[in-house]
Order: structure tokens, then C-alpha cells, then sequence
């Protein structure tokens, strides 16, 4: 049977293929627009696929989008959704349905990646925080805006601001250089403190895992992290053997 993995963000659609033995095959990323969507999975996509799993955080009309291309290809399309209880993660929220399913999934694929605690720290359109300890318990997280999104709302307010460009410095000498230090050394900062309370509420330090499009500017200042491009489809790889299991 083969089966797919498709994890559609606000600003990516990544795709991989699930392995019989539950791991996932070589990532790769299609258009995000609603009018290339069909056409790029026709270019890279087998003609038929039995199965595809789908998480989705992005509006509507892209989600619909994708639907109706993988209904085109697929005999049967099972979207993830956040559950209080899944496998060995409980999650903290009280309504599970306010947990976004990317940050949900994110921990099922720490879970199996990382046996003790972990902190799981989500770069895209927001930086999202999530900590989860050695038995599989949601401790609850944070959200705040991600370096990129910070500069493209200082950029809106004050367009003589530029959007992008510079490089981190601790004491920048130029304003795109001090846009990029400020933006970045804000999200480091917040995590390196949601480290440290985290440290000392359990007692010992919690593995720092980074995914997301924005994951790359922020791991090199942060000592001991671990780079997981991919952490959404192994939780939705996981999710999917287990759904597939049951």
C-alpha cells in the first residue's frame, strides 16, 4: 500500500512518502499557492496513492485546494486532529481542538525522537513553545511572533524599516543588521528562558528541539539544540501507524 504524508503550513506544503516500517521517506516541498498546488503534485506525486494523511494549519480555501488534488490521486484521505490522548501523549490543554494540530504533532514526533523531556520550538509564522516531559505529558506553551513575522509588522508600521536583511550581531552597526539582531535575539531569548524555567521545574534540562522554515537563523546561538526539519511528519508518520493500527 503506499501512502503518503502531507503537512501544510501557513507558508509551506511539505510532503513525504511513509515507509512500511513507519518512518518517513525523503521530504520535499511543493508550491504553496492555491492555483500551483494540482499541477506540482502531478509533477512529483506517483499518479496513485492509496492513502494520504493530512495536517493542516492553513486557511481554508489553500486546505480545500489540496483536498480536492489529493482526492484526484488518492483512494482515501484521513486529515490529523488534535486529541487530548494519543499514544503515549496527553496534552495539557483543557479544549484539545485549541492546540494546533502542527504543534501537537510536533510532540508525537519528539516523543519518539527524545525518550526524556523535551522542549519543542516551532519557527514559522509564529515561534511556538511546547514542553513535554519524560512520561509524555504536555506541560502547556507559549506562542509569540517569529523572527520573520516581527520584521514584516515592524516593515508595515514603518516601511523604512526593511523586511529582510542583516545579520546577527550582539551590537549591530547598521539597521538591518540591528532589525536582524533585535528580531532573532528575541526568539532566542524567549526560548533560552523557557529553557531555563523549564530546567528548573523538572529538575533536569529538557532536549531543545527546533523545526520550522525559521529554525535555521535561531539554532546557531542556541547551544545544544537540535535541528529537526521534519518533526511535524514523523508525529503525522506516528499518528498515522497508529490510526492505521487501531
Amino acid at each position: 500500500m503506499s501512502a503518503w504524508l502531507f503537512d501544510l503550513g501557513n507558508t509551506r506544503l511539505k510532503c513525504a512518502p511513509l515507509l512500511p516500517d513507519g518512518r518517513i521517506g525523503e521530504a520535499i516541498a511543493l508550491p504553496h499557492r492555491e492555483e500551483d498546488v494540482a499541477a506540482a503534485m502531478a509533477q512529483h506525486l506517483p499518479a496513485r496513492i492509496d492513502v494520504a494523511y493530512l495536517a493542516s494549519v492553513a486557511q481554508p480555501t489553500l486546505r480545500v485546494a489540496v483536498l480536492d488534488a489529493l482526492a484526484a490521486r488518492c483512494g482515501r484521505i484521513s486529515i490529523a486532529r488534535t486529541q487530548s490522548r494519543f499514544d503515549e501523549v496527553r496534552i495539557a490543554y483543557a479544549d484539545p481542538r485549541k492546540l494546533g494540530v502542527d504543534r501537537f504533532l510536533a510532540l508525537l514526533g519528539a516523543r519518539f525522537r527524545v525518550r526524556g523531556p523535551a522542549l519543542v520550538c516551532g519557527v514559522g509564522t509564529a515561534l511556538t513553545i511546547d514542553l513535554i516531559d519524560a512520561d509524555g505529558q504536555h506541560l502547556g506553551g507559549r506562542i509569540a511572533p517569529s523572527p520573520t513575522l516581527m520584521r514584516e509588522a515592524l516593515h508595515a508600521r514603518a516601511p523604512q524599516l526593511p523586511e529582510i536583511g542583516g545579520a546577527y550581531e550582539d551590537f549591530a552597526r547598521d539597521t538591518e543588521d540591528a532589525l536582524a539582531s533585535g528580531c532573532e535575539g528575541a526568539g532566542v531569548a524567549l526560548i533560552e528562558h523557557s529553557l531555563a524555567t523549564a530546567t528548573a521545574r523538572l529538575g533536569e534540562t529538557p532536549a531543545v528541539l527546533l523545526h520550522g522554515g525559521g529554525s535555521d537563523a535561531l539554532s546557531c546561538h542556541l547551544r545544544n539544540a537540535t535541528e529537526v526539519a521534519t518533526l511535524v511528519l514523523e508525529g503525522l508518520a506516528r499518528w498515522a501507524c497508529v490510526e492505521t493500527a487501531a
